[in-house]
């Protein structure tokens, strides 16, 4: 009788992870169908990677490097993430405020005491909230980091009181990587490089300006005509869907910052329609349990969409701007819950 309780326990084992392979390999074919219907469509062109336990479950490219529509796309190529990269900055605050070197609410004036006085009413967090009232970049004349930082010299007062309304610019996102320079003295990008890139593994992932790099999804439009060449500003993040992965999975083990910290910059002002620093973010007594941040430059568009409860994370890398890449990663997500899902439409 033992013999064959044995016997039937591994036998639903064996059931178990039999139907469990067919229906993970049911939802790659779904997903593969999904993808193909958008690139054949026309408002997908671009890489697409999808992890379910830690585990690849499904990595494509579909579509071609640039507007010449001559070489078709890899796995290796780049593409700029857009806003994504605004958690870039947040995190590099975070690791500078664990080693005990700024506070959140310490006051921008206490790190570029050059600027205007409104600066002592500007607190770090509200550059991470979009809540500073900073007018946004004018940038018309603007060519490289110093005009932005001479701009900012100019500004003589806010559009609001610090921390009463919201404002999403990129001046906010500007200060952050000034203030990343004069507390450690070298460049935002070195900083970025060893203290992010380097222990998350991200060994493709490089920040502009840059010259001359390989593998490089160029953005265009429609009319098939590409995208202007970036200005040599600090801070654009250009990276592979692997990395995009690895940055996720290293920000959510909590290796690169410390779950108080991340509880902190997943935070934003309110609820309707706006944005912490990672986008929008869901916690759970005080763990990150989602995490949805969808980025646009020119004619890159970009989303990483992780649910750590779940434990799978989705990523589209698309350099042929048809704002689609949201409607796309619901239905990768109804595919992964066994969810009723549209194909997208052109």
């Amino acid at each position: 009788m033992k013999y064959y309780k044995q016997l039937f326990s591994i036998f639903t084992i064996l059931l178990l992870l039999t139907n469990n392979a067919f229906s993970q390999k049911r939802k790659i074919v779904k997903i593969d169908s999904l993808m193909k219907w958008s690139n054949q469509i026309g408002v997908f062109n671009g890489n697409v990677l999808v992890s379910k336990n830690n585990k690849i479950l499904y990595n494509a490219s579909f579509g071609f490097t640039d507007a010449t529509k001559t070489n078709k796309l890899t796995t290796n190529y780049r593409f700029n993430i857009g806003s994504i990269t605004k958690e870039f900055s947040a995190v590099a605050l975070l690791q500078l405020q664990q080693q005990g070197k700024l506070k959140l609410t310490d006051k921008i004036s206490k790190f570029i005491p050059e600027l205007q006085k409104w600066a002592n009413e500007v607190s770090i967090i509200d550059l991470l909230q979009y809540t500073s009232g900073i007018p946004n970049v004018k940038w018309a004349g603007i060519k490289n980091d110093k005009d932005i930082f001479d701009g900012l010299k100019l500004i003589n007062s806010l559009d609001f009181k610090p921390g009463t309304n919201y404002d999403y610019n990129n001046n906010n996102v500007f200060l952050r990587h000034f203030i990343v320079e004069r507390l450690t003295g070298m460049s935002y990008k070195t900083y970025v490089e060893k203290f992010i890139f380097k222990p998350c593994k991200m060994n493709f992932s490089i920040m502009t300006p840059f010259e001359n790099v390989e593998n490089i999804a160029k953005g265009f439009n429609n009319n098939l005509v590409s995208d202007k060449t970036d200005l040599p500003i600090t801070g654009g993040i250009y990276l592979t869907t692997f990395d995009l992965l690895k940055w996720a999975n290293c920000l959510h083990s909590k290796k690169i910052i410390n779950k108080k910290s991340l509880y902190e910059i997943g935070q934003q002002f309110d609820l309707h329609e706006t944005q912490s620093a990672l986008g929008q973010a869901k916690f759970k007594g005080g763990n990150l349990i989602e995490h949805l941040h969808d980025g646009r430059s020119g004619n890159y568009e970009a989303i990483l969409v992780s649910d750590i409860d779940e434990k799978f994370t989705i990523i589209l890398l698309n350099n042929n701007f048809n704002g689609k890449v949201s409607e796309i990663s619901y239905a990768i997500t109804a595919i992964l819950k066994d969810q009723r899902y549209s194909l997208p439409k052109n």
